[in-house]
């Protein structure tokens, strides 16, 4: 089933500016009430901020593990400062200085597989409950708020009521483990039925998928492989951890439930191996 087709936008998108909801690598993302639209990154945008993030990674040895998730973690308006502040700099200073082969290899890198993980999306989740409702509709200049003032976009997707990690930690915050723990059965669930359509997450971070309703979905496909090499290498590493939730980010959130980080931690090592992917894997 493919993405149901319009005669023109959603309303809500025409009759509103919408707002910048948040921002990946790639792409930024403005919203309505239930919908999103994407504005795609320029290759100079998305040079900036993998070097951006490269230096902030050798940044982070020199401070404190706290100050540095701060800075790794803070407003999307300070990241984006930055970002036009390396832009800006990559035009005065000359390539040769900043555009390194670490830095060439890691955009290469990026390219490839957001390339290939929407592909992959398309042909086998479009019009699954893995992935977020889309629809699609004639070219349409929509108003948003801020630079640069409209997008021409032809497709909207799902909004999710907020990423999963988003919403453990607010789970974690008011004491609603019992909840939390459901949740994050239904993200290993949806792992598996990712699997089954022969289709594995190499970056499984609880920051690319969402929450829509009491379903799991898919947000940043980037990560999509059905490669088995790239499968192998992804595994190898995985069972090397020896506490997988805080490779997913949720030693915070956990930091007073040790039982549900052991009880996760086992659920994990024992279904994110080669032997129950290949179960699951087709043919």
């Amino acid at each position: 089933m493919q993405a149901r087709v319009l005669r023109e936008p959603p309303e809500e998108l025409v009759t509103t500016p919408l707002r910048r909801l948040g921002e990946g690598v790639g792409k930024v993302v403005y919203a309505s009430p239930h919908w999103v639209v994407k504005r795609e990154r320029s290759p100079s945008e998305v040079v900036a901020i993998v070097v951006l993030w490269n230096v902030l990674r050798k940044i982070k040895r020199l401070f404190p593990r706290r100050i540095a998730e701060k800075m790794f973690t803070g407003p999307s308006k300070q990241i984006r400062f930055f970002r036009v502040l390396v832009q800006a700099a990559m035009v005065v200073i000359p390539k040769s200085i900043w555009f390194t082969r670490h830095i060439e290899q890691a955009w290469k890198l990026y390219h490839k597989r957001e390339v290939r993980g929407e592909r992959l999306a398309e042909a086998h989740l479009t019009g699954t409950e893995l992935i977020p409702k889309s629809v699609q509709f004639p070219p349409s200049r929509l108003k948003v708020r801020g630079w640069p003032g409209w997008l021409t976009v032809s497709e909207a997707t799902e909004r999710v009521e907020s990423t999963l990690y988003n919403k453990l930690g607010e789970l974690s915050a008011t004491g609603q483990f019992e909840e939390l723990e459901e949740w994050l059965d239904r993200f290993l669930d949806l792992r598996q039925s990712g699997w089954q359509r022969g289709l594995f997450s190499v970056d499984a971070h609880l920051k690319n998928f969402g929450v829509c309703g009491d379903r799991v979905v898919l947000l940043d496909t980037g990560g999509l492989t059905n490669r088995w090499p790239d499968i192998e290498r992804r595994l190898a590493f995985d069972q090397e951890l020896e506490q997988p939730h805080v490779q997913l980010g949720l030693e915070r959130i956990l930091q007073d439930r040790p039982d549900i980080a052991d009880r996760f931690n086992a659920r994990w090592k024992s279904i994110v191996n080669p032997d129950v992917v290949r179960d699951h894997w087709p043919g």
